[in-house]
Formats: structure tokens, sequence, C-alpha cells
């Protein structure tokens, strides 16, 4: 388009010529440059345009015709300007000119056409000549000038409208030049250009009658990656679009998708009632329980109770620990690996190994999170289920005992992580320690229960029967265990009886603080996302409530945290309780802020609330100051909702290593490693890398920590490395050392089966109840010496809601196991391209299950069979394709 319109440019400048003479001389010369065939075209249009002013109607009529045909029929390359088009150019004004003589008739129009097309090479800038003569002229096809001159029109409408919006004038006659536009570009391959067009007069609806069975996943693909740019109330607008499209063609798990992701139960209850295929309702029950989100079929959506039963029971993840084991079981890693296995200390020169063997209880600490973290999930390991009369040497109880104190709450709780999904085999294991004198140990089975039961939904509530009796014991350390037990356990939930026996707590003028912080982020993850008045009202009131010298205490910045969990992801809705915040005491105040509006606006990518938190962190405060830490983890939830805000976001960060002060400083690791969160992405490892040796201490263990995050369960050689080089470093530092321990347990998380990463289906999905466990453990990293390295090392534990399977899992209709061949290789973004692009470069082909890395896309390499899903990523039936014939 911009080819031309300079052309148009260049040529008018060069005629005016200022002497006569040259100005003959010039023509002649330009006329000798043409070929014979041009000269005469030129000639035979330069006719036309006298005839077209004859007074005869007839000679009008021919001369307009003749004129028009040429025009149609001529074809150019893609960088010049049509022949016809070029020739007429002087002659624009001429017929401009004649045109406002002539009578109203027939011939007017036909003429208003031409000039129409004339004005697509010849008009001014910002004259939208083009757009006026089409509404002056005949109500023909508009298709038949050609594409570009379709294009040239539609962006002449979007400005139009604009001002006309402005001047509120009547909009009609545009609208009917969109609804010819929009049909031209869908049946022409350009569903982006139609969308664009109708994005900009505001009339999205029309898309939906003009879609048909070709295009309507290519519009759908450009609607929802169009969404993640718009701003607010836009986006919700364009997804609906494209949910109400794919409930139209009855694509309905992406239906499901778009749902989830506007977070809108009436629409998931829609695609289940509309939907009567019984293996499809499955497929979409795979998809509910990987968001991770408590839903209750009804009668309506499941007619048949039987039915209703199986598909409950896939929401409810009861068969993920099987399906998770036989994976294991595939990729032939089901051997249990000790602390010993992870820190290959043999690799190391002889200093660092010696330091190792002492038995201190801070080691013994970091060993158990690291036996926790390898073996989640497999249900066996070397130090807590390890039989009795085993050659190993003694039995867990031993183990248990090598902690001291508030190290055996964790050591305990370690038995949950390992035994993970398996309620039934888990509770069992873990009874023998509710019998115990101790009450550290009390509290880890406690907190143990909560996370077997994590993400796994049970009928009849085995968390809440055993944890309920005990959030009201004297002891604090036990009230812990069983409240942030049922705070893993029921993320989500929004469970009623939790609910009014946790506000209870929260109003107890008698409760420590700690006991009130840790009840607070439970009902902020019980009630994640659900902007529910009555626990934000405790909350608010707890906060209230606080001393002046609570308020200075780590532990009470959990309570803002808290309240921004009930906001995770609801943008506006956030704004009432921010008001209320701004009356709290002036220690919490901004605190406050910062960790409410990341919250209600994480994984929007919206860019204004991204520049409001670096404005925050651009500012150099005295000590003592806290609210700059939760901003800055604020701008990498905020921007991790698509690519390319989060490169930009990357480099912003690095700008604030540079400038920042060190509460900054100390936080800039954390963000780094929530925005390639089990990515391991070169330039932010080798950030991460360079800050682990920082001379501040608080700063190197933020890098290590979030060394293990962008590794989480990767087993990335790379990272491995770095943190065995760590370990040898900082062997005389027991702090660094067991965040070094903590980083290497999280790279080889579930041996490299699981990943941390919040995101699923492509990327489009965010899970509220992984985000949350994510932000709850940043948060306690932000003040690392009273929370992890203190007595709370606990809240480490909160990862596990972020814990999920990589895995790619075929079954079949009665959903066993499948074994198929699938293509696995880096995903390629193919919105708005034209013809069937490949999806995936780079790919190599293994029969299933198999694992998938971030950024990674499957697709089967098999006509045999169909998936039920429109993205393959954790569990997929197929069903066999009735047409597909064997080669013989």
């Amino acid at each position: 388009m911009s080819d031309q319109k300079n052309d148009a440019g260049t040529s008018q400048a060069n005629a005016p010529a200022k002497d006569p003479k040259k100005k003959e001389d010039q023509k002649k010369k330009d006329d000798e440059d043409l070929s014979e065939e041009d000269l005469a075209l030129k000639q035979q249009l330069e006719l036309y345009v006298e005839r077209v002013q004859d007074s005869d109607p007839g000679l009008q009529k021919v001369a307009l015709e003749s004129m028009r045909h040429e025009i149609r029929t001529s074809t150019s390359s893609m960088t010049s300007v049509p022949k016809p088009l070029k020739f007429l150019r002087p002659h624009y004004g001429t017929l401009k000119a004649f045109y406002e003589t002539m009578p109203e008739s027939d011939l007017k129009k036909y003429l208003a056409d031409i000039l129409s097309v004339l004005a697509l090479t010849m008009s001014a800038e910002g004259e939208r000549e083009s757009l006026k003569y089409r509404l002056l002229g005949s109500e023909g096809d508009i298709g038949s000038w050609g594409h570009e001159y379709v294009r040239n029109l539609a962006g002449e409408i979007a400005q139009e409208y604009g001002k006309r919006q402005s001047e509120e004038a009547a909009i009609e006659d545009l609208m009917e030049l969109v609804q010819q536009i929009v049909s031209f570009h869908m049946k022409h391959n350009a569903e982006p250009e139609a969308v664009d067009l109708l994005m900009e007069v505001e009339d999205l609806d029309l898309l939906v009658e003009h879609v048909d069975k070709t295009n309507f996943k290519r519009t759908c693909l450009y609607l929802t990656s169009a969404a993640r740019y718009l701003p607010g109330p836009d986006d919700m607008l364009v997804l609906d679009i494209a949910y109400t499209i794919y409930l139209k063609f009855e694509e309905f798990a992406s239906a499901l998708q778009i749902a989830l992701s506007l977070d809108n139960m009436q629409h998931v209850r829609q695609v289940f009632t509309s939907c009567d295929n019984q293996l499809k309702k499955m497929q979409f029950c795979y998809i509910l329980a990987r968001h991770g989100i408590t839903f209750e079929l009804d009668d309506e959506m499941v007619a048949d109770d039987e039915e209703r039963e199986t598909l409950q029971d896939i929401i409810n993840n009861t068969k993920l620990s099987e399906s998770y084991l036989s994976l294991a079981r595939d990729i032939e890693v089901m051997e249990p690996k000790s602390p010993e296995d992870i820190y290959k200390a043999h690799l190391l020169d002889g200093r660092a190994s010696a330091g190792a063997s002492v038995d201190s209880a801070r080691q013994n600490l970091a060993a158990t999170f690291v036996n926790a973290f390898v073996n989640a999930g497999f249900g066996q390991d070397k130090l807590m289920t390890a039989p009795a009369d085993s050659s190993i040497g003694g039995s867990s109880g031993n183990w248990l005992f090598k902690n001291k104190e508030h190290g055996k709450t964790s050591a305990a709780a370690s038995l949950g992580m390992i035994l993970l999904w398996d309620v039934d085999s888990g509770l069992a294991q873990i009874d023998k320690y509710f019998h115990s004198n101790d009450n550290h140990v009390i509290a880890g089975a406690l907190l143990g229960v909560g996370i077997v039961n994590c993400g796994v939904k049970n009928d009849c509530d085995p968390a809440l029967a055993l944890l309920s009796d005990y959030i009201s014991k004297e002891d604090s350390s036990v009230r812990i265990g069983a409240i942030m037990g049922l705070g893993i356990a029921y993320a989500g939930a929004q469970n009623e009886q939790i609910r009014s026996s946790l506000t209870l707590i929260l109003n107890d003028a008698k409760a420590p603080l700690d006991v009130i912080a840790f009840t607070a982020i439970s009902l902020g993850l019980i009630y994640v996302g659900s902007c529910n008045e009555e626990v934000a009202q405790a909350i608010i009131f707890a906060l209230m409530d606080r001393s002046e010298s609570e308020l200075g205490e780590p532990l009470t910045r959990l309570l803002p945290l808290a309240l921004g969990l009930l906001y995770l992801g609801k943008q506006e809705r956030v704004e009432a309780t921010a008001e209320v915040s701004k009356t709290f005491n002036e220690k919490i105040r901004k605190y406050c802020d910062m960790t409410l509006l990341s919250c209600a606006y994480a994984g929007t990518g919206n860019v204004l609330k991204v520049q409001n938190l670096l404005g925050h962190c651009a500012q150099h405060l005295e000590k003592g100051e806290t609210h700059q830490g939760p901003a800055v983890l604020g701008i990498a939830m905020v921007a991790m909702a698509e690519e390319l805000g989060l490169d930009m976001s990357i480099r912003s960060l690095e700008h604030l290593l540079q400038y920042g002060e060190q509460n900054i400083r100390s936080a800039v690791p954390l963000a780094l490693g929530l925005l390639c969160i089990s990515n391991p992405k070169v330039n932010v490892m080798d950030t991460l890398s360079r800050l682990s040796h920082d001379s501040d201490s608080e700063v190197a263990m933020a890098a290590v920590i979030s060394l293990g995050l962008i590794g989480a369960g990767t087993n990335n050689a790379r990272i491995a490395g770095m943190l065995r080089n760590l370990s040898s470093y900082y062997y005389k530092d027991a702090s660094l050392l067991f965040c070094v321990r903590i980083a290497q347990g999280l790279v080889h998380l579930g041996k490299g089966l699981l990943t941390l990463n919040p995101y699923h289906s492509d990327r489009f999905l965010l899970s509220p109840t992984a985000l949350a466990g994510l932000v709850t453990m940043l948060h306690a990293c932000l003040d690392m010496k009273a929370m992890v390295l203190g007595k709370y090392h606990y809240v480490l534990y909160f990862i596990v809601l972020a814990m999920q399977p990589r895995m790619l899992m075929t079954v079949d209709e009665n959903l066993k196991p499948l074994s198929v061949p699938v293509r696995v290789g880096q995903a390629v973004d193919v919105v708005g391209q034209a013809g069937r692009p490949k999806t995936i470069t780079g790919f190599q082909t293994h029969s299933t299950p198999v694992l998938l890395a971030a950024g990674d896309r499957a697709e089967l390499a098999t006509e045999k069979y169909i998936p039920l899903s429109p993205i393959l990523e954790g569990h997929v039936i197929l069903k066999e394709n009735p047409d597909y014939r064997e080669d013989s």
C-alpha cells in the first residue's frame, strides 16, 4: 500500500517543472521511455477521459465501461502501481472536477466507483477520498476491484468511524460497507483482517454469522491470541465471541478452555449441557482437573448417575497418582533416590565433601527437603519410607529424629510429599505420627495429610475430618500444621465449613501472630480468586488489630498477601478493598497496596500496571521500607502472561539490578525465577548465576533459590553443575549451603517428571491455585532469614500447589493407557499464517507417555486415532478414526 502512495507522491513532485519548454521535453522523454503497447494504452485512456466529459450520455457510458474494464483486467507486480492507474494519475483532478458538475444519474455513480479506485493511489493522506466516492457510488460488489482496494477501504473506514463516533454522527452507511468487506475477507482467507476491521468499528458480533466450517478455527486462534494484547474489558469481549463461535461449531473442548480462561462457570456448565457425547465429557473433566478447580457436576450436565460418578472422579484427580506412577515406570525412574545421589559430592574436589559429612541439623533439614522434592509422588524413598528391617539401617523414625524441634515438622510433612496424590496409602503411612508425644511431629503429620490431599478431592473429605480437631489445640505449631494442611488440601475449594472455623481464629485476640498469619494464608488459598467479601473483612479486621510492634514482623506481611490472593487475577474488582487498605497503619499500607495490585492483575499482562509497579521500584527510600519487594514480584506476576511482555520485563528487571536499593536487588532474582519457572532460559540462568556470588547474602540466597525454580523438574545439567560448584563455594556458610541444597532438590523435582509452571494448555490457561502457591512461597522468600532459614521453613511446601506432572498421557475410550507415536517439538506460533503451516519444529517421534518441556508441543504421528482435546497435554482421550485404512 505505502509503496503505491509514495509512488504517487514522487511522480506528482516530478511533474511541475518551472519552464514550459522543459515541460514539453520532459513529456516527450516520458513517452519515449514507454513501450509501444504502453503508449497505446496511455493514449487510449486519455481518449476515455475526454469521452467521459462528453455531453452525450451514450458516449460517456461506453468510455466509463472501457475504463473500468482496463482497470479491472490490469495486473501488476507487487511493487509497482498497475499501468492504467499510473496513466490516469494526471487526470484524477480533471475527473474529480467533472464529477462535481454531473447531474445525479447511474453514470455519476459509475464514475464515483472509478474515482474511488483511482483514489487508492492518488488521494492525499488522511483525505479518505476512496471511501467518500465508494459511499457515493453504486452498490456493486467491492471485491471485483481486487483485495488491495478492499484493504485500503477497511483502513479508511476505521479512521472515518473514529471521527464519526467523536462527532456522534450516523454510521449506518459505513456498517453496510463493513458487512461487505468482512464477508469478502472471510471468503478469501484473510480472517485476521476481518477481525481487525470489526474491532475497529466495535462490532465483533457480526463475525459469528460470517464464519463457516472452513475458517472458524483460524478466526478463533486469531481472536484468542489478540485478546492477550487488548486492554480490559475488550479482551473479555473478544474471548466471549471466540467462545460463541466454538460452541456454534461444536468445538466443545476449545470452548471449555476459553470458559476457564474467562473464569466463567456458567459457560463451563453450558459446555457440559450442550455436548451429549460421554467421551468428550470425560475429556472436559481431564481439562478441569488439570486446571485445578473445584467443580461439582449435577444431573443437568450428566444425567446418568454412574457416568456422573466416573466423571466426577476424573475432576477430583483420584487417578492422578496412578497415571504418574505408570509414567515413571515407563521412563524407568521408579528407583528411589537419596539426597547424596543429587548432591554428587564425589564430582567435587576434597574440601567440600569434607564439610558434607558433618551431621548438622541444618544439613539434615536440607536433606529432608531434597528427599521430599526428588521423590515427590513416587511413594518410596530412602529416608522416610525405608522398611524397618532394611540394611540401610533403621526405620523412618531414625531419620525423623535426626532433625531438631521444628525440623521434625518438615521431616514428618515430607512423608506427605513423597506419597503425594496417593490419599489411601498416604494417610495410612502418616497415621503412626499422630500417636507421637512430640508436638512438632504431630504438626508435621497434619501438614503431611494436607499435602497428600493437594489437588485431589474426595467425597468423604478425609483431610477435613482429620485436621479440623487440631486447629484449636493449645500448641501453636500443631495449629499451624493443621491450618496450613487445610489451606493446601482445599485450595480453591471455597469450603464454607472451613471458612467459619478459620475466621474464628482470625478474630481471636489471644491467638499468636504466626497462627493468625497462616490462618489468613490458608483462607486466601481456599478462597483464591473468589473476591469473597466475608473472608476479606475477616482478614482486614485481623490486620487492623495488629499492634505497632507486630506490624514490623515479617509474618504480618502474609496478611496483605492473603487478602491479595482473594482477588487473584480479578483486576478492577479489587478496588473497594484497595480503598480500605489506604486506612491501614502507614507501616503496612504501601506493602498492602503493592500486594493487592500485583495479585489482582496477575497473569493479565496489563502494561499500565507494570509501569505503575516499576515507578514504585524506581524510588530510592530510606532503610526499613519493605513495599518494594512485592512490587518487584508484582512486575513478574503481571507480565508473565505472554512471551513478549515476559522478555520486556526481564530487561526491566536487569535495569533494576543496576540502580536499585538492596531491598529491590534481593527481590529481583525471585521475580526472574517466577517469570521463567521450570523454563531455564539461558540469559536468565546467566544473570542468576552471576547474582549467586553476590556480596550481599540476601541477594545470593534469592538467586540460588531462583536457580532452583527456573530449573524446577527439568534435571537441567547446566544448572545442576552450577549448584554443585556453589555448594563447594559456600561450604562454610550454613545458610547459603541450605539454599543451594533446596535448589538442587527443586531442579530434580520428581526426578524430572514434574513442573511448577502455573500455565498449561499451550500457555493459554493459568491455574489460580498453582500461582497462589508459588506467590506465597516467593513472598516468604522475600525475608529469607526470618522465614525459610528461621523456624517457618515449611512454607516451602506451598510449592506443592503448583506441582503437576509434565506429561502427555494418551488413554483409550476405557481410560486405559494407550501407547501411540507422537511428534514432540518446539511450538511454533502460526497465528494468521496462510494455508496449513507446521505447528512444531525440530521434532522427534516418541511413543506415549512422553514428557513435555516448556515451550514444547505434541501432535499425533498417526492417523489411526483422533484426539478429543485440541491441545495434547496431560491426559488425552483418543478415539479410533473410522476412516482410517491400514496401508497394505
